[in-house]
């Protein structure tokens, strides 16, 4: 059944996040009712549908963009809700609005099932349910693909808590389906992390305050720490175990917290994976219009989100129209990797143009520089050099397009 509805007036809402009964005391009485205006919206569309999964009838929210074209595929973001809490209240808390409609990109907004306590939320193992929401979320996508024109390669899943932890649990569960996941406030499930099963590299992101008394950050009984998920996902994508680290312009000094972002790079696929850790946050949504403490709001939780997502398709980090163009032309493999003796480099009809082949190290040091034309295959002797990571960049002079390929040495 799908009840289609727009929203053409401004209205008051209130929204009472996950948690907020449990900490409602310790608040001033400012915060206990927020109220907000949800701003008029004219050409986009709500659409608020349901389906059946496993004798469930399950609903969702859709929010399409005013710029959606039915004849071109789009990307589809995945945006769940934390424990207790519900798609509604995800849409205007996380919210991608904005920028779906700057991006083009849809949204869906599921909603959870109500656990043996009575509060909604989305099983990641806890116990608390036999619900099968790998399996609701592999028939939502299904669903949306029949109704939207969507972009298989570019399907993404974000969250808020509970929202963080599922999408976790699709990364390691769904991976043929997900192209990158980012969790707010999140973290793994003790039974997501044991099980994890991904299929390919996946660029991971994560946003956690060091003082969330919710999802602590050191982890605890029902999940582990942010630095053992980081540390997961870092070995799973094969990327560089010392992160980057740069530190956040503190821009708003009231929200009593900063922002350092830790990128491990050089990942299979060229993946990272990346941690946005706010020092003195709490279990809130960096940026939201809603301002629980504490809030930072140095960064744009929705913003660095899409940021991200906007980098990778299911295949890994989105090729340039000259890397797409050089592939296709040329066919190129290089085999062995990883590799103790050489790396072999072949490509069809490659002696048509000229191909410059450099292999350099991750201090752009260069260990092998060849300048001229090839004839389809071309070895590069690598067992002198020290173990560990280069990078070999191919590149057609004629045309200028390039690609750069990881070599591990081992």
């Amino acid at each position: 059944m799908h009840n289609e509805g727009k929203c053409n007036a401004s209205f008051i809402i209130i929204i009472l996040p996950e948690n907020l009964t449990v900490k409602l005391l310790s608040y001033t009485k400012s915060y206990l009712l927020l109220l907000f205006f949800v701003n008029t919206i004219q050409a986009q569309q709500t659409i608020t549908s349901t389906l059946m999964h496993d004798g469930i009838e399950r609903s969702y929210i859709v929010y399409i963009p005013e710029s959606y074209d039915q004849n071109n595929p789009v990307p589809l973001v995945l945006n769940f809700h934390g424990y207790t809490s519900n798609a509604f209240q995800q849409m205007n808390y996380g919210d991608f609005r904005s920028i779906s409609d700057r991006e083009g990109f849809i949204i869906a907004h599921p909603n959870g099932t109500v656990d043996l306590v009575g509060n909604t939320h989305f099983n990641v193992g806890w116990g608390t349910s036999q619900v099968d929401d790998v399996g609701f979320t592999n028939a939502l996508i299904d669903q949306l693909t029949l109704d939207y024109l969507i972009n298989e390669e570019r399907i993404y899943s974000t969250g808020m808590s509970n929202g963080g932890f599922i999408s976790y649990e699709l990364a390691c569960q769904l991976s043929d389906r997900i192209a990158a996941i980012a969790s707010v406030t999140g973290a793994m499930s003790l039974p997501t992390f044991e099980n994890c099963n991904p299929q390919h590299p996946m660029p991971v992101l994560q946003i956690h305050g060091t003082d969330d008394g919710t999802v602590p950050y050191e982890g605890g009984v029902i999940s582990k720490s942010i630095d053992e998920v980081m540390e997961y996902w870092v070995g799973i994508n094969n990327c560089n175990t010392n992160p980057s680290i740069t530190s956040i312009e503190d821009i708003n000094m009231s929200d009593q917290s900063t922002v350092e972002h830790f990128v491990y790079t050089n990942g299979d696929r060229g993946v990272t994976t990346e941690l946005f850790l706010v020092e003195n946050g709490g279990h809130t949504w960096p940026g939201s219009i809603i301002n629980f403490p504490v809030t930072n709001y140095d960064i744009d939780a929705s913003e660095e989100i899409w940021k991200f997502f906007s980098r990778y398709d299911i295949n890994g980090i989105i090729q340039t129209s000259s890397q797409k163009a050089l592939e296709f032309e040329f066919n190129i493999t290089t085999s062995p990797n990883p590799t103790s003796d050489f790396i072999q480099i072949c490509g069809e009809n490659l002696t048509t143009s000229s191909i410059q082949l450099v292999l350099f190290d991750v201090n752009g040091a260069i260990h092998h520089l060849v300048d001229s034309n090839i004839y389809k295959c071309h070895k590069i002797d690598v067992s002198e050099l020290s173990n560990g990571i280069y990078f070999l960049l191919i590149k057609d002079e004629t045309t200028g397009n390039h690609i750069t390929r990881k070599i591990i040495k081992i």
